[in-house]
């Protein structure tokens, strides 16, 4: 998965209490609080080299003492961590999500100090592992096989200057760019792992890739009109079994994905007969149910995507692209006021019940 890190295990512990003081009934301080707080341009690969040893502790509270009955709360721990962070306990329950910048979670308490009710003694801070799992934030996200150009795509749309190969694994690390428009608009674009078949198993590069199209808020499917094979051991794929592949593993994974808004691009348009190939798969997406009998029954998803259009394009002359650039702005814009609308009707509800 090359130097990229999405995975990071880390020790906390909330401050100890400080001490009580029984011949006057003082009372020590807490323990200070480890916190998680999201900031921008910060990776879990930069935290794992700023704190080799993963371990965050607060500070002590201060005893308390003649001077200061009561004493002062211990410094408390705050650990910078990029948006789009899921918090896991060893057992893998979640136990917080941390998604925009400037967002805290309290990942260990601090104990309480001394007093009458503890005998004076002081409580020590709780203490816990926690797995810091990221899943990449983007408007778009594009979802292939290997191969299909999709590295290409990016380095044409934005500014992302991915690695590109002939061979099948090019992206071994997610990559993320930004489409910037006239009007300075920009939607970000990230460029996943290609897929494999059975990656809904974690075959291939499977979870490591699939956890990412989670957060993603639309997709975009970039298939080869020429169809795909892995291999000469594997079998070959033309892009109307593709597509209901990619929509399978997506769906085994998690049903949700698949009511994600969807966009196909058809690549290498550039081939010889790619035009036939391209009327021949149009006639198989507007009528899919025809030609189902054709594939084997575990390829058939449940439920086929619904593309709200479906662009041919070839990032080897560009044809294409600024169209596709223009559809997915007009997608993003159409969900954006969607979304509006109903956090609109949500509110007049809220105020006619109120009323």
């Amino acid at each position: 998965y090359g130097n990229f890190i999405d995975d990071l295990r880390v020790y906390v512990r909330g401050g100890t209490g400080g001490m009580g003081y029984p011949r006057l009934g003082g009372e020590g301080g807490r323990g200070g609080d480890v916190w998680f707080v999201a900031r921008e341009r910060i990776t879990l690969k930069g935290i794992k080299e700023k704190y080799p040893h993963k371990r965050f502790v607060a500070g002590t509270g201060a005893n308390s003492s003649v001077k200061a009955l009561k004493g002062e709360k211990g410094k408390d721990c705050e650990v910078h961590v990029p948006p789009g962070i899921s918090l896991l306990l060893d057992d893998g329950k979640q136990i917080g999500e941390l998604n925009a910048a400037g967002e805290r979670f309290l990942a260990a308490r601090g104990g309480l100090g001394g007093s009458l009710a503890t005998n004076f003694l002081p409580c020590k801070g709780q203490k816990r592992i926690i797995h810091l799992d990221l899943k990449l934030i983007a408007d778009v996200g594009l979802v292939g096989f290997p191969n299909a150009g999709k590295s290409s795509l990016l380095s044409k749309i934005s500014h992302a200057k991915p690695e590109i190969a002939s061979y099948p694994f090019t992206t071994i690390q997610p990559e993320l760019g930004k489409i910037i428009y006239a009007d300075y608009k920009q939607v970000s674009v990230a460029d996943l792992p290609g897929l494999i078949e059975g990656a809904h198993v974690n075959r291939g590069m499977g979870h490591k890739f699939l956890k990412h199209v989670e957060r993603t808020k639309q997709l975009l499917l970039v298939v080869d009109i020429s169809g795909f094979q892995l291999s000469v051991k594997t079998q070959f794929r033309t892009a109307f079994e593709t597509i209901l592949l990619l929509t399978k593993e997506l769906e085994l994974y998690k049903e949700e994905l698949v009511t994600k808004p969807a966009l196909l691009a058809i690549n290498k348009m550039d081939l010889p007969c790619a035009k036939d190939n391209l009327n021949e798969l149009m006639s198989q997406l507007q009528n899919p149910q025809d030609f189902l009998h054709l594939l084997d029954e575990e390829m058939i998803p449940a439920n086929t995507l619904e593309f709200k259009e479906v662009i041919p394009i070839s990032t080897y002359t560009g044809e294409g692209i600024e169209e596709l650039k223009a559809y997915i702005r007009k997608s993003i814009d159409e969900e954006a006021e969607r979304e509006n609308e109903e956090y609109r009707k949500k509110k007049l509800l809220l105020l006619q019940t109120s009323q």
